[in-house]
Parts: structure tokens; C-alpha cells; sequence
């Protein structure tokens, strides 16, 4: 089993660098896929409200081996719910859905600028942490501006900044903030998979460099990046050629090689964190 490490977030909880993206794991097919994650060394799952599998994660972490205490379990508040009242049942409904009694990290799934309640949602979320329903709380999506007003208005910045980061996008702006002001980097579509990421030549070339394939190059790049990635997949073979990546490193220049494949707007469906609403 592949030992992952692990990194401190700025309240001191302790999260692997490295999980199980859960979106389209549904049912039993979901269960059994990530109960498979779980047995070959998966400790972090990242779910949401919206992806509708919460009860799918919880079921598989029940019917799992290793103990909940071992596991580093996620979820998301949806853009609906940002007001307070709305925000906090549905944190307790996430809990329900799971049939956990805590999430390690519960995040901000979108700020919603136009709705203009994620300042209030946030409050949400740090009491929710005093009460205990969650260990640490964070977001996804916030640009530095966004950040910026959660730390002025409530005075807690998140420990963990979800944002969508990969080769063709690879936010070192975002990051450079991230690092100066404490936040962990989270990567989501790490693999950046509906733009033929891995037939990218430089990818395909590294992969033969390294004897690896190209989901462990992109995915090592993340890792030396000190991102965490959340890469998906319900193939047992695949999920642990994910995590297979912490027996070899890359050299500065293949960084920059990789780096320099950045785009100027490399986003995926447009997904404009200053623009867009999430239901």
C-alpha cells in the first residue's frame, strides 16, 4: 500500500497531499470504487452537496477497513445556500447524507461575487468548525480579492483554497498569494482531462524520460508545486498509478517545461470565478 504524505494547514490540521476526486461516483458502483481507493492507500476524499454522493462516500467509508479517524473526508456548501441560517443546515445535512458525525474540511463550493453572500456563508462555516461538524474550513474558487474580504471582515483566512489548476492553467498568481498568506493550494481537474492533457508532446516526452505515465508526470508536477490534487478515477489500476508518485521527482527544467505550457485564460468551460454562479 503507498504511504501518502502529509502536509499542516494553517490551523494545524494535517491533510495527505494527495486524494480522491468523488464527482459521477455514484450508487454502488461508486461505493465499490471508492472502497477500492481506500484499500490501496487513499486517506482523502473529496465529495460535495452538489455532487449528490455524499451517501455514496459515507457507505464506502462504513464498508471500508480503515478507520474513520484515518480518513480525511471533504465536502462543499453549493452556491444556493450561502445564506447563514441556510448555510448551517445544510452543513448538517451533508453529515446526514454521509451518516458521519464530522467532515475533516468543508469548503465554499463558488463565491457567487453577483449574490454577494459568501462573507456570510464563511461565518457559517467557522461556526460550524467551534461546534464541531468540521475540523477546518476553507473554499474553492475565491480569487485573492475574495480572500482579501474574508480576512478583513471576519479576520480568519480559509486553510485551504480549492481552484482548478493543471498544465494548461497553472495559477501562479493564485499560488504566489496562496503561499504569502498561508492558504493551501488544492488542485481540482488536476489531469485536466477533456483537453487531451496527456497526448500534450512534452507530457508524452517526460513520461519517457521518467518510465511513467503521463497522469503520474502531471501529478508529481502538482505534488512539487505543493499542491494537493484530487485526481478521479474508479479504475483500480489507475488509482494507484495516481498515487505512485513519491519514488521519483522531477528536475527544475522539466518544471519549467511543464509550467511554461500555461495559457493566458487555460480555464475549462469558461469557469470564471468573477462571473460565475454556482445554483
Amino acid at each position: 500500500m503507498v504511504q501518502i504524505p502529509t502536509t499542516y494547514l494553517n490551523d494545524g490540521t494535517e491533510v495527505p497531499m494527495i486524494g480522491l476526486g468523488t464527482a459521477n461516483l455514484k450508487g454502488f458502483q461508486g461505493v465499490n470504487a471508492i472502497k477500492s481507493a481506500i484499500n490501496i492507500g487513499y486517506r482523502l476524499l473529496d465529495t460535495a452537496y452538489n455532487y449528490e454522493n455524499e451517501g455514496a462516500v459515507g457507505r464506502a467509508i462504513k464498508e471500508s477497513a480503515v478507520s474513520r479517524k484515518e480518513l480525511f473526508v471533504t465536502s462543499k456548501l453549493p452556491g444556493r445556500y450561502h445564506q447563514y441560517d441556510q448555510a448551517i443546515q445544510t452543513i448538517q445535512e451533508s453529515l446526514y447524507r454521509a451518516d458521519l458525525d464530522y467532515y475533516d474540511l468543508y469548503l465554499i463550493h463558488w463565491p457567487n461575487p453577483n449574490q454577494d453572500r459568501y462573507v456570510e456563508a464563511w461565518q457559517a462555516l467557522l461556526d460550524a468548525k467551534k461546534w464541531g461538524l468540521i475540523r477546518s474550513a476553507g473554499v474553492c474558487n475565491f480569487l485573492p480579492e475574495h480572500l482579501t474580504r474574508l480576512k478583513e471582515e471576519t479576520g480568519v483566512l480559509p486553510s485551504i483554497n480549492q481552484v482548478e489548476l493543471h498544465p494548461y492553467f497553472n495559477q501562479n498568481e493564485q499560488r504566489q498569494w496562496h503561499e504569502q498568506n498561508g492558504v493551501m493550494t488544492q488542485s481540482w481537474s488536476p489531469l485536466a482531462l477533456n483537453k487531451d492533457l496527456l497526448d500534450h508532446e512534452i507530457i508524452r516526452l517526460l513520461a519517457e524520460k521518467y518510465h511513467r505515465t503521463g497522469a503520474q508526470i502531471v501529478l508529481r508536477w502538482h505534488y512539487q508545486l505543493n499542491s494537493i490534487s484530487i485526481p478521479r478515477s474508479s479504475n483500480p489500476k489507475r488509482q494507484l498509478e495516481n498515487i505512485s508518485i513519491f519514488d521519483f521527482e522531477l528536475m527544475e527544467e522539466d518544471m519549467e517545461l511543464i509550467n511554461n505550457m500555461t495559457l493566458v485564460d487555460g480555464r475549462m468551460n469558461n469557469l470564471n470565478p468573477a462571473e460565475y454562479e454556482e445554483f
